[in-house]
């Protein structure tokens, strides 16, 4: 193992990645090299070798630069887990590895979704460590635990896989809520570091934006069970003491993940929320979803997600499961903060609609939805 001290022109020019903004680049005081078993959340300063499917890499301010071939760029060491894209674990060297996710993850791809191309090739130059030679971990920057967190309402959003419209639920029930006079909190609890959700939490009207790195990972697969249901119940605690009245907290991947099925099985975890919605691509998932759902003890408030951009589909899921199904138009009109019982919009800025105009809820079907127009869905 190498220790090399880190100098004024080190770090010049490197692309610093949206997983490490919470570690202040002045903190990098030596580079650790040669013989080292990385661990999850440390932070790396690598070389781009070969340009892959992320081209482009997201960086703290959510920027996403273009990437070359020798670019320098600082990221961190986690595990993936996406369907539509890879699965990747992170080794037990420095050895040339690969960025798997364009937040900033660096780690080795074990297998990928045949419609994407390879992952962009990166070597690890070294782990960025203290003064003393300590690698730095994202963990050491996360948010303090909150002493005495304060109850806030807060639902939950998970879905039946990876793109079923979770993000675009979550972002769609938080600008209902904001229109409704709520100061909501978007928080990502799961998933692999990158903006792109929590950015469009705040885009529709959060106040607050979190996600699973301000508790100190990169990356929510294969990290223990216990840190990541502390960790997001710690985001909902943060929330509260920041003054949000609620909080919708979106939930990665599908019920057969086994990091999202441990969570959502959490008594705990479950005690902290009002009620789930759940996002799916089609009826069968949507049934089969929320009858797992039920029997792990949740309320299922409604059903959402890309489903909705059918109305067949929507008839059918509907008729199975005798949930609401609600359309994008259906949760902007603020009819899942009535399923929720909390205010909507019109209580605070009524307007002369017809009550005939309105589309029919809480009946347990979607035949009034179903004549909507079909809403473009936009994948979590």
């Amino acid at each position: 193992m190498t220790i090399t001290r880190i100098n004024s022109d080190t770090l010049a020019g490197t692309k610093k990645a949206f997983t490490t903004r919470r570690v202040p680049i002045g903190h990098f005081k030596t580079i650790v090299s040669g013989d080292v078993c990385p661990k999850l959340g440390d932070v790396v300063l690598a070389r781009v070798d070969k340009l892959g499917s992320h081209k482009k890499i997201e960086l703290e301010n959510g920027r996403r630069a273009q990437l070359a071939r020798l670019d320098r760029i600082i990221v961190a060491y986690g595990n993936r887990y996406a369907p539509d894209q890879f699965e990747a674990i992170v080794g037990n060297s420095l050895a040339p590895c690969h960025l798997v996710a364009g937040g900033g993850v660096a780690a080795n791809k074990v297998c990928k979704h045949e419609g994407m191309a390879e992952p962009t090739r990166i070597t690890p130059i070294g782990l960025l460590a203290d003064a003393d030679g300590q690698p730095i971990n994202l963990a050491q920057y996360a948010l303090d635990a909150v002493a005495q967190p304060q109850k806030i309402h807060t639902i939950f959003v998970a879905g039946t896989a990876m793109n079923a419209g979770k993000t675009t639920t979550s972002a769609t029930l938080i600008h209902a809520l904001s229109l409704a006079g709520y100061k909501v909190a978007g928080i990502k609890g799961t998933g692999t570091g990158s903006g792109g959700d929590t950015w469009s939490m705040l885009d529709m009207g959060a106040r607050l934006v979190m996600d699973f790195t301000d508790a100190g990972l990169p990356s929510t697969y294969l990290a223990p069970a216990d840190a990541i249901e502390r960790g997001v119940l710690n985001l909902i605690g943060h929330a509260g003491a920041k003054g949000c009245d609620v909080a919708v907290v979106e939930i990665a991947d599908g019920l057969q993940h086994e990091e999202t099925a441990t969570l959502l099985r959490s008594a705990k975890f479950r005690g902290a929320g009002m009620g789930i919605v759940f996002a799916a691509n089609d009826a069968l998932g949507a049934q089969a979803g929320a009858a797992t759902l039920k029997d792990w003890g949740y309320r299922v408030v409604a059903l959402s997600g890309l489903l909705t951009r059918s109305p067949l589909a929507i008839r059918e899921a509907s008729k199975s499961t005798g949930i609401d199904v609600l359309t994008l138009q259906d949760i902007r009109a603020g009819h899942l903060n009535a399923l929720l019982g909390l205010r909507t919009g019109a209580d605070l800025h009524p307007i002369d609609i017809p009550e005939s105009a309105l589309p029919k809820i809480g009946t347990g079907h979607a035949a009034a939805a179903a004549k909507a127009p079909i809403q473009k869905g936009v994948a979590a």
